[in-house]
């Protein structure tokens, strides 16, 4: 015999919360996108690829570990990367230590787009996003954009 939970349901707060974070969610990232192809004919996917690579003192990360940062699939990532290398952004190193890994590693073309792309991006996110809100504000949404984060890791 199954045992059969109530669903707590969404108040109508928590429903027009949740449909507004999934609003941003949509229409932050499609402006970002679109200025960023705009400005630097950088998709957001690359933006977000080159981000990781010079997060890395080496400027290069290995692929299982860049798919799991930026939460895609392999696949994904894999094709994505081998459209970025056509393009000469970034490079396919294998790995040498071990046969079954492989490394993406930024190119000097691939940090010059980002140099050239990261002061209109920053500009953009600075005025679709932190111009509209407070210090406080700033503080308070990461505070609770940490607690989310928590839940999702436990």
């Amino acid at each position: 015999m199954t045992t059969q939970t109530a669903t707590r349901w969404l108040s109508d707060t928590e429903q027009q919360t949740w449909r507004r974070w999934l609003a941003l969610n949509a229409q932050l990232p499609a402006l970002l996108h679109r200025e960023l192809q705009r400005d630097s004919e950088l998709s957001l996917p690359d933006f977000d690829v080159l981000v990781q690579l010079t997060d890395d003192d080496r400027g290069r990360v290995r692929i299982a570990q860049l798919a799991e940062a930026l939460q895609w699939e392999r696949s994904r990532l894999s094709h994505h990367v081998t459209r970025m290398a056509r393009r000469g952004l970034v490079e396919k190193e294998d790995c040498l230590d071990d046969g079954r890994g492989s490394f993406v590693v930024l190119t000097s073309a691939g940090r010059a787009a980002i140099e050239r792309a990261a002061p209109a991006h920053v500009r953009t996110v600075r005025r679709a996003f932190f111009d509209a809100l407070s210090d406080e504000d700033v503080v308070l949404l990461g505070e609770m954009t940490e607690k989310v984060l928590a839940q999702l890791r436990s």
